[in-house]
């Protein structure tokens, strides 16, 4: 019988604080899979990475596979540590605590909507003071109203980290109305002194894209002959001057039939002839148990124009030639966190049409009274209404005509900003008039502004916010008290809502 061979462990991996993450499989296909990706790979050379990788239906359920050869092939860091434990689902405190048990974390770091991690809440005492290690969030939330019902997960972390600017608002306010005291390590210069356990630190932390991956295809570049040939075939074959790209999932909130209708609308505005010239290109599933039928959608509201369904999943190489095919990135989500596809748009040079709502509003970079990249604050909480109309040249915003309260009954109320299928048209008929020469150049100065230290949306940006945040947890994070009294009768009075008119 052979044994294995040993591997050396590296000083430096051993001095490595070790993170524990619980998310998507970050070899899976979904945004949260990506981002997770980018900042593990991104970290690689300053912590060891666990992760509860989760799928529906993982296929490799109940395996472990240690893939750090795999991140010394993409990254060239010498001794990386990343194991994947995958698991149908998120978890359960079972799983949480044989995991801990064998891996010996030094913080564990979720990242997703808060609604799949109620069993981690719940376990909250027992990280803090049995393995006596923080709790990390990476957190979004879409839309005001404040959603207070949040209040426990946000208050079971010791660091939450926003993915857009309205998030960090959201989290800093629900835990005030928690009565949990919080720090932005950003901007508290004495947080040492200050923080006391049970405390919370924030920051603003946005989602990153990696600029090597998503990037103008030019002369010289080694796929570039590759993609000119994918470029001219593609034109040729839908004999197409004008391209519009939407990549997302078909649900709802996306609102892809909105889209659909607003392309038939704009058609009507050019002639028979220019007509033939346009494609919308959606890159989805036409048929989603959470969405709708899009092919019977098209059938119905569109049924001479040119639409197009790519149902293939993509290489990110791929997905970048179809970022550099289009005209104009579209994202018309009513409620959207962040947008991954506009910002991976927007870095490959290409400017995007966006509804105004949730983090969009960070990619466009509105500008405030002052001339600043506009930051909601309790008096302006977000810009749906139009208080700022200046923007990035990379940006053509729709602005939402109607925002109503949608809920459930694990999210009781949210906006739901949708906007005018007619308004949409309008912008798409303002977009086709612009030469394809002059929308590049707008992209690209969008791609500029997205890797420049303002923004922050870089691949490396997110991985250095992400490390911050880390770093300073670990560095002051003491175990909150065991327990805390409270007056049943100590009902905090709302006196702020998010709602801003």
């Amino acid at each position: 019988m052979q044994l294995p061979k040993l591997k050396k462990v590296s000083e430096n991996q051993l001095k490595r604080p070790k993170i524990l993450l619980l998310s998507d499989d970050l070899f899976t296909t979904s945004g949260i899979a990506t981002m997770s990706k980018a900042f593990v790979f991104g970290t690689a050379d300053r912590y060891n990475w666990v992760q509860l990788g989760a799928a529906i239906k993982h296929y490799n359920h109940g395996q472990v596979f240690d893939v750090s050869d795999r991140v010394r092939e993409e990254t060239g860091i010498q001794d990386p540590y990343l194991k994947i434990y995958p698991n149908s689902g998120y978890g359960d405190p079972e799983t949480l605590r044989k995991l801990i048990e064998i891996e010996k974390p030094d913080a564990i770091m979720h990242f997703t909507d808060p609604r799949f991690w109620t069993w981690l809440y719940q376990m909250e005492h027992e990280i803090h003071h049995v393995y006596k290690i923080p709790l990390i969030y990476y957190a979004i939330w879409d839309n005001f109203p404040y959603p207070l019902w949040n209040r426990s997960a946000y208050g079971s972390c010791d660091l939450i980290m926003g993915i857009s600017k309205q998030s960090h608002l959201i989290h800093n306010k629900v835990l005030e109305y928690a009565g949990i005291k919080t720090h932005d390590i950003d901007t508290d210069v004495d947080l040492a002194k200050e923080y006391r356990p049970g405390d919370v630190l924030t920051s603003y932390v946005p989602h990153g894209i990696d600029s090597t991956v998503y990037r103008p295809i030019l002369p010289g570049d080694a796929d570039f002959e590759e993609y000119t040939h994918f470029y001219k075939e593609f034109h040729k074959q839908n004999k197409s001057k004008f391209v519009v790209f939407w990549s997302n999932r078909n649900i709802r909130r996306k609102n892809p039939s909105d889209l659909i209708h607003a392309f038939a609308m704009f058609l009507k505005m050019l002639s028979p002839e220019k007509r033939e010239d346009c494609v919308l290109l959606m890159h989805t599933a036409p048929q989603d148990p959470n969405g709708t039928d899009l092919v019977a959608v098209k059938r119905m509201v569109a049924p001479d124009a040119k639409i197009l369904f790519s149902v293939e999943k993509l290489s990110n190489k791929h997905l970048n030639y179809y970022y550099n095919l289009a005209d104009v990135t579209v994202n018309i989500a009513s409620n959207e966190g962040f947008g991954l596809s506009s910002a991976e748009s927007i870095m490959a040079g290409t400017p995007v049409i966006n509804n105004v709502t949730g983090g969009l509003q960070d990619q466009m970079r509105f500008k405030d009274s002052n001339g600043n990249w506009f930051t909601p604050d309790s008096q302006i909480t977000s810009n749906h209404r139009g208080t700022y109309r200046e923007c990035g040249e990379w940006a053509f915003p729709v602005w939402p005509s109607n925002i109503s309260i949608q809920g459930s009954l694990a999210t009781p109320y949210i906006f739901d900003d949708r906007v005018h299928d007619a308004d949409l048209a309008e912008t798409l008929f303002d977009v086709y008039n612009i030469s394809r020469e002059d929308l590049k150049a707008r992209g690209n100065s969008g791609r500029n502004w997205l890797m420049s230290e303002e923004s922050g949306m870089s691949a490396k940006s997110m991985s250095d916010g992400i490390s911050k945040g880390i770093d300073t947890v670990l560095r002051v994070w003491k175990q909150p008290e065991a327990y805390k009294l409270y007056k049943v009768d100590e009902t905090p009075k709302i006196t702020e809502t998010g709602i801003t008119i």
